[in-house]
């Protein structure tokens, strides 16, 4: 079933021909209708008078004393990122090692997305890291949420890490202490302790939000984010029988990622269920299956690190003799350098290499589109569901239950495109334009706030030598020697892709980033460094390259459907990483590492760089 109102739809080009102007006038007034010129889609925090959507569900508050010690390493983030670094840094002989996290554990965007139907969308055995070193094999492909997170909690395990470990603990501040030559550390539990480094693993998308409904506190009926779904309301669990909903009639707003692994299960078990959407998602093939065990018992050590380079490289459009990874990413390689950095095609013309792009592009879409109209019975629901955008204007989804979902009778379909979304919510209803949709429950499946880490927003000021503050420095701009690290900010450390490499499987950045920082601070520990810091030059040079390499995707990005990769249609995100790609980013580390370490490394007697040349460092 589908309620919307009528649309122009546009031609469905053919593979043989494709009339790409027609189809840019289609893509350009659909992304009109949902992005009205003078009007941008507007997100509330889930802070302050909402901050309850943001509380932890799984986990009982524990009380305990502040601390006043001192370890070597702190790192804020217990997600993949903070567990690689703490797992790198202890192979590098670093003893005293303390995560913390605002969660009640480990395992970050794992533990807090629990809703029903989550699995990773990249291949398990590539995304799912140090599956050797914990002599673990991932059950699916795609593996499920539950056994994702037990796998992190297997890490934080074999290496030790819950002995020094702080929980449903957020940092409040860091303040760099001249006398001691480290960080004071203070947190909302009390804490006021010291560390030598710092490393933030605060993640890109942590902070959930919600659409800026008016009338959205008003509403009588439940309500929860997906990133804290509440089983005591739906019952069931993260495999489905949402048996509590068979009364209920349910909202779901969002049709992103996470709308379409969740979707399946609530139209299945509610009563009647509302899918509110302003922009359909594409919705490719997963084709999820169980790991075959006789492949699994044909690896040899250090097959997982093959796997992942591979993958990498194929994403990052270099050249491999083998793809050993066949998916829906590794299929739409030259798509994704529209957004993703990487290798491109320079056998041919800028012009040619985008009209080839394009042509392929409008292909791939319009399989997609007809991917719908095989699926969805409903004619009307099935024009509502196709996505009218070039591919990498959103992030590709897949899935072999989303679509079939809306063949239910108890599936209702709402379209609020013409209405930039939602246009209130009463008491007891969600309202579209006139059109009233009385429910008993609203799930916001409306996703994260983009990038904005502590450090980035303010809500984790960090003041460095002299007094001066993080975000003062960066003031006219971020400023970092390969986006870790920044002059008068001794030993502080960032994982991000702020200045730094970038793909569709970030698990594997944050392990070359994990195994850099590793590096560098086993170095500097080697060497008896006073401290770690990048000298101005070295930083204004890698400032200079990173804008230098810079790809212009703002044409690309302004002639896309809203959406958080061009910040609701009012900004581009390109710039901000590395263009030429991770591949290329991880040989330029690995040149440092051998031969420019001393830039960054303060001689303990000099208070100046060290001045020799070659560390020696290669990991």
């Amino acid at each position: 079933m589908s309620t919307s109102l009528p649309h122009e739809t546009g031609p469905t080009p053919d593979e043989a021909s494709v009339d790409l102007d027609q189809l840019r006038r289609t893509y350009r007034a659909q992304r009109d209708r949902r992005a009205p010129s003078g009007s941008t889609r507007t997100y509330t925090s889930t802070a302050g008078a909402f901050g309850y959507y943001a509380k932890d569900p799984y986990t009982p508050h524990r009380e305990r004393r502040p601390l006043s010690d001192t370890v070597e390493a702190l790192i804020i983030g217990a997600g993949f990122g903070g567990l690689l670094t703490a797992a790198r840094l202890k192979d590098a002989g670093v003893d005293s090692v303390r995560i913390m996290d605002e969660a009640g554990d480990v395992g970050g965007t794992w533990y807090w997305n629990r809703y029903p139907g989550i699995h990773c969308d990249i291949e398990s055995y590539v995304y799912m890291p140090l599956l050797e070193e914990v002599g673990y094999m991932p059950k699916w492909r795609y593996a499920p949420g539950e056994e994702i997170r037990q796998h992190a909690i297997a890490i934080a395990e074999h290496y030790g890490l819950y002995n020094d470990a702080l929980f449903q603990t957020r940092a409040t501040a860091l303040e760099w202490d001249a006398e001691r030559e480290n960080w004071l550390v203070t947190t909302d539990r009390g804490d006021r302790f010291h560390a030598t480094y710092v490393v933030t693993s605060s993640g890109t998308l942590t902070q959930p939000k919600l659409p800026g409904i008016p009338g959205i506190e008003t509403f009588r009926g439940h309500t929860f984010h997906s990133s804290r779904w509440d089983y005591s309301y739906t019952g069931g669990d993260a495999d489905g029988g949402l048996s509590r909903l068979a009364d209920k009639r349910v909202a779901v707003v969002g049709t992103g990622a996470t709308g379409l692994q969740l979707i399946p299960h609530v139209g299945r078990d509610a009563q009647h269920l509302f899918v509110f959407q302003r922009t359909p998602s594409t919705v490719d093939v997963r084709d999820n299956r169980p790991t075959d065990p006789e492949w699994a018992a044909s690896l040899r050590p250090g097959w997982q690190r093959e796997r992942m380079e591979n993958f990498l490289e194929v994403l990052a459009g270099e050249h491999v003799e083998e793809s050993l990874v066949t998916d829906g990413w590794t299929a739409t390689v030259d798509l994704q350098r529209q957004i993703l950095s990487g290798a491109v095609d320079e056998s041919v013309s800028p012009e040619e290499r985008e009209l080839r792009d394009e042509l392929d592009d409008a292909r791939t879409m319009n399989r997609i589109r007809s991917r719908v109209d095989d699926v969805v019975a409903d004619s009307a629901t099935a024009e509502a569901l196709k996505p009218w955008y070039r591919y990498m204007c959103k992030r590709p989804g897949f899935s072999d239950e989303y679509l079939q979902t809306f063949n239910r009778p108890n599936v209702t379909l709402v379209d609020t495109a013409d209405h930039g979304g939602i246009t209130r919510m009463t008491e007891t209803s969600v309202l579209v334009g006139d059109e009233e949709f009385e429910v008993d429950c609203v799930i916001f499946a409306t996703g994260f706030e983009v990038g904005v880490s502590g450090v980035l927003s303010g809500t984790l000021p960090v003041t460095g030598r002299g007094g001066q503050t993080l975000l003062e420095a960066w003031g006219q701009g971020i400023e970092t020697l390969h986006g870790f690290s920044t002059h008068g900010f001794p030993n502080l450390f960032h994982l991000s892709a702020l200045q730094n490499a970038n793909s569709v499987n970030f698990t594997h950045i944050l392990q070359e980033q994990a195994e850099h920082i590793a590096a560098v601070i086993g170095e500097g520990r080697r060497r008896g460094a006073r401290y770690l810091e990048p000298t101005l030059e070295a930083q204004h040079a890698w400032v200079r390259e990173v804008a230098a390499t810079a790809s212009d995707t703002r044409a690309f990005q302004a002639e896309c459907t809203p959406g958080y990769y061009n910040g609701e249609g009012t900004r581009s995100i390109g710039g901000a990483t590395y263009s030429p790609g991770p591949v290329v980013f991880h040989r330029v580390l690995r040149e440092w590492r051998a031969n420019r370490m001393h830039e960054i490394l303060v001689d303990p007697s000099t208070s100046r760089p060290q001045e020799t040349v070659g560390a020696g460092v290669s990991a």
